[in-house]
């Protein structure tokens, strides 16, 4: 009876030792299982957080920092000077009108020529040929006309004697009428060949000076080469020059046909050219918000050369106020001017119009109004848009 309770106690402390080490197993089970989860979740968390702070630190280097200045009111100025080229006031190529070749030339590049004036001759034998066929032709038609009508006249004189039948008389007559369009025919042929020939003789459509020759003696010369660099000779009207001007919109009023202006070149220092507005487009370009205007002025002497630079000097009607910023604020943009202004932490490239160049500051006519912040030095890569960050101002 003792050794039963003695096996049942041995039986029941073992029973109760497997439960205590199943429970402290469980446990670390459970412990093991806690730390694995905190270093995953802590690993993840680690990983987010980088990420975040990469993320941030990204988004404000991309942000540009940028200096800003105000632009600063200028008074008005009384006169506006504006680039122009200046122009001959005709300007035409002189095309062949004759294929050949060409047998000579009489004028040089420089040389002033009178309207009609034979500038070269074109060897034509082709023409010349052709002509002297054509004209062979107009012979023998004419001579064919004659005959016509001498039968035409002995048929009908015949007819009133009924020595010939109606018929013949009506074969008669209307072959001379066949025989008289042929002549006409061949008249036509022969007044073309020789409009044809009379082009072997170039000659200057207007008085002015030659300015271009691109032929020389025995070259050959093709009939409607219209291409550019082919044309025989070019010849420019220089007694009055016209210069085109870019004149801009606040500017308009300025620019009305019939103003008085001068114009300044720097080939002649301290001399003016004065001349006036004849014409303007009478339409604001939308692109660049200028006027289109047409100045002319007279060149008798010839001193004023085409195709040089000039500055236009309009009078103002009265004082226009402007602004100046410095010389680094501009970008030089294929689209034209452009100027930086900074609008809600974002970048707006503004299309300007430059008037006076100071040196160091420029005054802007368009486009930058007082109190803008407008962007010095600005980055080539700057874009319409972009975020940026004012640094100082």
């Amino acid at each position: 009876m003792q050794a039963e309770q003695i096996h049942t106690q041995v039986e029941q402390t073992q029973t109760k030792h497997a439960g205590v080490k199943l429970t402290g197993l469980l446990a670390l089970v459970l412990i093991g299982a806690a730390v694995a989860a905190y270093v995953v979740w802590s690993g993840i968390h680690s990983r987010v957080e980088a990420d975040n702070a990469l993320k941030t630190e990204t988004d404000k280097l991309a942000v540009a920092t940028v200096s800003v200045v105000a632009p600063k009111v200028l008074p008005g100025a009384e006169e506006i000077s504006l680039p122009g080229n200046m122009q001959a006031f005709i300007d035409t190529p002189v095309w062949a009108r004759a294929s050949g070749y060409l047998k000579t030339w009489y004028v040089d590049i420089g040389g002033h020529v009178k309207k009609g004036q034979l500038l070269a001759e074109i060897e034509t034998p082709e023409v010349d040929q052709q002509l002297l066929q054509a004209r062979a032709q107009l012979q023998t038609a004419e001579a064919n006309l004659k005959l016509s009508e001498v039968t035409a006249e002995r048929y009908t004189d015949l007819f009133k004697t009924d020595s010939v039948a109606k018929q013949d008389v009506d074969n008669a007559v209307q072959g001379e009428a066949a025989r008289k369009a042929d002549v006409a025919s061949a008249q036509a042929n022969v007044y073309r060949l020789e409009q044809l020939v009379s082009y072997e003789k170039v000659e200057a459509p207007f008085s002015g000076i030659l300015t271009t020759r691109n032929i020389d003696q025995g070259g050959l010369v093709n009939q409607g080469a219209n291409t550019p660099g082919k044309e025989l000779f070019h010849v420019a009207s220089i007694d009055t020059l016209r210069i085109y001007v870019s004149v801009p919109e606040m500017y308009s009023q300025a620019a009305k046909p019939g103003v008085q202006e001068y114009l300044t070149l720097s080939e002649f220092p301290g001399r003016k050219f004065f001349g006036k507005v004849v014409r303007n487009a009478n339409a604001i370009d939308q692109s660049s918000r200028t006027l289109n205007v047409e100045v002319d002025v007279a060149n008798p002497t010839g001193e004023l050369l085409p195709g040089s630079y000039v500055a236009v000097h309009l009078k103002l009607p009265s004082n226009i106020p402007a602004v100046t910023v410095p010389s680094n604020a501009l970008l030089f943009r294929s689209e034209g001017l452009r100027a930086v202004r900074v609008t809600d932490g974002k970048a707006e490239l503004v299309p300007v119009i430059m008037g006076r160049d100071f040196g160091d500051t420029v005054e802007l006519v368009t486009g930058i109004k007082p109190g803008d912040k407008v962007v010095v030095n600005p980055s080539d890569s700057i874009t319409d848009g972009q975020k940026v960050e004012i640094a100082q101002e």
